[in-house]
């Protein structure tokens, strides 16, 4: 594998799966003395927005008067 003029390498399509490495992830390098370590960067603000969707979209579900049960089956999609 070589390194391209603008610095750009390929990553086997192996490694990308393995690693959940999708088009837009962000990655880090961490160099050693002798090696390049890169590994997918933990976002917390991907993590933030994933949660506030969820809460959004859960806002109003649990209604006066629901059950438990009829509130896991609205939690699970099954209404």
């Amino acid at each position: 594998m070589k390194v391209t003029v603008k610095g750009q390498i390929t990553i086997p399509l192996a490694l990308r799966e393995r690693f959940d490495l999708r088009p837009g992830t962000e990655v880090e390098f961490i160099a050693g003395k002798q090696s390049l370590e890169i590994k997918p960067r933990k976002s917390t603000e991907s993590s933030h927005k994933a949660f506030d969707l969820w809460l959004s979209k859960a806002a109003g579900s649990a209604k006066p008067g629901t059950s438990t049960d009829e509130m896991m089956a609205i939690t699970r999609g099954e209404n």
